[in-house]
């Protein structure tokens, strides 16, 4: 989302780091530059003055004027200031003394909180919660039908009620079934509507003064940029809530939204949407965001990601596998399935440093169907072919490429890349690196 905004902020640190002496000049172009990329990227143009007045003010400071690198050190006050726009910390959920925890989801239609509050119970149920989820948007049965849906597909329970119940009363009952059946959340997908009316809002205070949630979240999407910014406000003055959900923050939007909100409103930002499936929730924080932002990557965040889905016992064989040239076919393919567990790839090399010998891999476009397509062509193969390559003639290939819908041309293909693989790690077996690293417990890194 924000490939521009880094792409342009990353040129002025690079021309600022060039400067040995750094004068008021030279800030005041940066900034310049800095001003314009953010109002590029949608950021309100109220938060990207305070932003620029603050870094000023600090990178004038005495400390920074006779450093030996002033250059680094603005680097540094722009970092901790996007941190300080954004939230300056992760805030996390507010959980009841007493169970069930409430959580109510608010918002325009549209925003994607019926979804969102799926996502939201299968963020809870893998850390050990027992959520239900309910819905009260009695205006649109097809709204709650798709509730029922998600609860199916995510593996939770909801409260359907009855179809004249009223909101409050479906909330009532739900928390008083959560209470009876051992779920410690409930979960609320409240009813929207295309723009903010009295109607929507008596409704919603009615329910926030009755059964008193613990969170009220505001989902938004990211890329409506400043619209949601101020349906927020509004949404605020009007109701009051705890924090915010950012969603569709996959998209190719200018990512204002992100960035201005938390000033805006006064309210931190929790959770941000970065997919379509399910477990696409992430807690949102500033630090990781900045860091990505800035072309430093996100290596916490990949490392969580594949601390997840990775096996940490297979993957130690493997990597014996690899460093004795036991690595076959079957091995190849069960990477592709961890990896492609962990997300979209072209995501998880978002997350790489912009810098160094990442430098090029955020450019590379990654054709998730090509995995697919390598992973269709090792599920046709018989398991003796799998374990040894070799015996693939061309009778063979033209069965596997029949067998998987693919081409010999891309059997081929596949069966040098993986010969090259397998050279590679042949040759850096009796390598200093391949030396030391046989024997070693296998560090927690995402491959």
């Amino acid at each position: 989302m924000f490939e521009t905004l880094s792409e342009k902020l990353q040129r002025v640190f690079k021309n600022l780091r060039g400067e040995g002496k750094l004068s008021e000049q030279h800030l005041d172009e940066a900034l310049r530059e800095i001003r314009v990329a953010l109002l590029e990227a949608d950021v309100n143009f109220k938060v990207v003055k305070q932003f620029t007045d603050a870094v000023r003010s600090k990178a004038l400071g005495q400390e920074v004027m006779q450093s030996l690198s002033p250059g680094q050190q603005v680097v540094k006050i722009v970092r901790d200031e996007l941190i300080e726009m954004l939230g300056g910390t992760n805030v996390r959920l507010n959980f009841a003394a007493q169970p069930p925890t409430v959580i109510m989801l608010v918002g325009l239609q549209g925003s994607g909180k019926t979804t969102t509050s799926g996502k939201v119970a299968k963020w809870l149920q893998k850390g050990g919660h027992r959520p239900m989820l309910v819905s009260v948007d009695v205006y649109r049965p097809a709204a709650r039908d798709q509730l029922k849906v998600i609860a199916k597909d995510v593996g939770v329970n909801i409260w359907e009620g009855h179809a004249d119940d009223k909101p409050l009363q479906l909330c009532q009952d739900a928390a008083r079934e959560a209470r009876n059946t051992a779920h410690d959340v409930v979960v609320i997908d409240t009813a929207g509507r295309l723009h903010i009316d009295e109607a929507l809002m008596n409704e919603l205070r009615e329910i926030k003064d009755n059964i008193h949630p613990n969170e009220i979240l505001f989902v938004a999407d990211a890329m409506l940029g400043q619209d949601a910014v101020k349906s927020a406000q509004e949404f605020h003055q009007k109701l009051g809530f705890n924090g915010f959900i950012l969603t569709k923050m996959d998209g190719d939007a200018r990512g204002g939204a992100a960035l201005s909100i938390k000033q805006v409103t006064g309210q931190p930002v929790k959770f941000v949407g970065t997919g379509e499936k399910y477990e696409a929730l992430e807690l949102f924080h500033p630090d990781r965001l900045v860091s990505r932002i800035m072309g430093m990557g996100d290596i916490l965040s990949l490392i969580e990601k594949a601390e997840e889905v990775v096996d940490k016992k297979k993957a130690a064989e493997l990597q014996e596998k690899m460093l004795s040239d036991n690595f076959t076919l079957d091995d190849f393919r069960d990477q592709l399935k961890q990896i492609r567990k962990m997300g979209a790839l072209d995501q998880i090399l978002a997350m790489l440093p912009s810098i160094g010998p990442f430098k090029d891999l955020q450019k590379v476009k990654v054709d998730e169907k090509e995995l697919v397509r390598v992973e269709a062509i090792i599920n046709s193969m018989t398991p003796k072919e799998r374990r040894n390559h070799q015996l693939i003639n061309g009778s063979r290939r033209k069965r596997i490429a029949k067998g998987s819908g693919t081409s010999v041309q891309q059997v081929n293909q596949l069966l040098k890349q993986y010969a090259q693989t397998r050279k590679m790690m042949k040759g850096m077996k009796n390598s200093f690196f391949g030396k030391r690293l046989k024997g070693m417990k296998l560090p927690e890194m995402p491959f």
